[in-house]
């Protein structure tokens, strides 16, 4: 007897299957959950009632558990999130404005990011195994950025050449510790200082 070999017939087997395609409600309501978390972890905390996200997202507690089955899995997945929304921007500003320009912009972006997020600090420094990835792909998703916004800056003549990007993410990290109240401005003029103090000796 031939063996059947026609499309969608099942011939036994074993090797690996394609990913089945995330369908786009349940993205939709996956992106709703992480940017409803990020705001009320914002407000009140990474130990806010669950209620508050869902009522916030507009679906019920089952979706949220269905995505994010402990609360640990909610927090990394809102810090990969709102990391990716920080570095996804770098390009649109490095297309619209000059390059130091653009990298003073996306510094204080990273500033605001690194303010709001202060909350989740206690939570990713609890020991959780969930967490330990965090560091990494913060990394990898910021250095890549940072680096392609100095070097378009470096080679416009615009700031020195001799930027180190993980100085210039820790000084900027160290002046958005007041950023999240800062009503005044004061972080955005210091980092546009830092960026001036960045174009001496600038070839």
């Amino acid at each position: 007897m031939h063996e059947d070999t026609r499309p969608g017939t099942d011939t036994g087997a074993t090797g690996p299957q394609p990913p089945k395609r995330v369908r786009a409600d349940a993205q939709r309501n996956t992106d709703a959950l992480l940017t409803a978390a990020a705001d009320v972890f914002l407000t009140s905390g990474v130990d806010a009632p669950v209620r508050q996200i869902t009522a916030k997202a507009g679906v019920g507690a089952g979706t949220l558990y269905r995505h994010f089955p402990q609360r640990s899995d909610l927090i990394a997945a809102v810090f990969r999130h709102e990391v990716d929304a920080c570095a996804d921007v770098a390009p649109a500003l490095a297309a619209k404005y000059g390059p130091a320009e653009a990298l003073t912009r996306w510094l204080q972006r990273f500033a605001l990011f690194f303010a709001t997020k202060r909350g989740l600090s206690a939570a990713l420094h609890s020991g959780d195994s969930t967490y330990d990835s965090l560091p990494a792909y913060f990394e990898q998703r910021f250095m890549p950025v940072l680096t392609t916004l100095i070097d378009a800056a470096a080679a416009a003549g615009e700031i020195r050449s001799d930027v180190d990007p993980e100085d210039l993410l820790v000084a900027t990290r160290n002046l958005a510790l007041p950023a999240a109240e800062d009503h005044n401005g004061h972080t955005h003029r210091m980092i546009a200082l830092l960026v001036d103090g960045l174009r001496y000796a600038a070839s």
